[in-house]
């Protein structure tokens, strides 16, 4: 059995990818300093699987700490989740973005060299794209960096690849998301942001449930079908099972790999209003307000090499995506 490290294994993406690697036989290890997720999330991990929980409190930025876990436990490979990554607040904020997610990555890094862990699937975007000269993007575009957050993304795959040339003993699976969505099938853990969210489907969730009054539509003047932003939203299991096939390529070839995790498929802001509005079977109000400093008109996915590469093939559509989150957040028992 591996033993894998996950890095912000208790956030959105984290604790999916948790229960993905579990059911895929690793034993998973946790490290979480909970500044954007929830204390309840370990204990409720352990009652989906039924087996115990390893969650370890603490920073990546803290290599006291990292030296302590790898020292702990036989860590075979790292996902490396543990990021600051709301756009907005980057462009407010940038200084705290560079030092969480540059900062993070390189305490990291210096930890595992010194462990002879070499192997680590990173948790890129596709806002490194900036504005592309193409849609659907290939992992070919190149780097157009348009907000902090973005920038930050850019220089953790250029340190990698520079760190995988100096050492050929590395092997890094580069993975850049499009739009997570959705939330796990026992509604027990989805997305579940402290403050305002920054991202389209969980501020619709709160309109949803009543916690907010409207959705902010941000821009209706793009270049789109219907004027509003088009994004390619994917479910956020068929993501968990992308980390556990790339994790599966670097532990049984070596091989580095970069691929989009995407569907292929774009989603307009209204389109996804309406999704979301046949879930919970109410209307859902919209107010169209200005656009926001650095949101580019459309980001949609080539996905062919993923499938290349790593076999990943989405199983999931908007509709899941909504049914899922709205059993999510209709969900009485974690929402007290």
């Amino acid at each position: 059995m591996t033993t894998i490290l996950l890095t912000g294994g208790a956030g959105y993406i984290g604790s999916h990818t948790y229960l993905a690697l579990v059911a895929a036989g690793h034993d998973v290890i946790i490290l979480d300093n909970f500044s954007n997720a929830r204390a309840s999330v370990p204990a409720r991990l352990e009652r989906i699987t039924g087996k115990p929980v390893t969650c370890v409190e603490g920073d990546v930025r803290d290599a006291a700490r990292l030296a302590e876990v790898f020292a702990a436990f036989p860590i075979d490979a790292v996902v490396h989740f543990a990021a600051l990554k709301a756009v907005g607040e980057s462009m407010v904020r940038p200084l705290d973005y560079f030092d969480v997610n540059i900062g993070g990555l390189t305490t990291l890094l210096k930890a595992m060299e010194a462990a002879g862990c070499r192997r680590i699937v990173f948790s890129s975007s596709a806002t490194v794209y900036g504005v592309p000269d193409e849609t659907p993007t290939p992992e070919t575009a190149e780097f157009r960096a348009m907000n902090p957050y973005g920038q930050t993304k850019i220089i953790g795959e250029q340190m990698l690849d520079w760190l995988r040339q100096s050492d050929p003993r590395w092997a890094i699976g580069t993975l850049r998301y499009f739009n997570p969505a959705g939330a796990h099938g026992s509604a027990l853990i989805g997305e579940d942001p402290r403050d305002i969210p920054n991202n389209l489907m969980p501020f619709v969730a709160k309109v949803a449930t009543g916690e907010l009054q409207r959705v902010n539509v941000f821009g209706n003047d793009y270049d789109t079908p219907d004027g509003t932003g088009v994004r390619d939203y994917i479910h956020v299991e068929d993501l968990a099972r992308g980390h556990v096939l790339s994790l599966k390529r670097l532990l049984e070839t070596g091989d580095s790999h970069l691929v989009n995790l995407g569907t292929g498929r774009g989603y307009s802001v209204l389109e996804v209003i309406a999704a979301y509005q046949r879930a919970c079977n109410r209307e859902l109000p919209y107010t169209i307000t200005d656009r926001r400093p650095g949101d580019v008109p459309i980001y949609v996915a080539r996905a062919d090499r993923a499938a290349e590469v790593l076999g990943f093939r989405t199983e999931k559509g908007l509709d899941e995506m909504c049914a899922s989150s709205w059993k999510w957040v209709s969900n009485d028992e974690v929402h007290e």
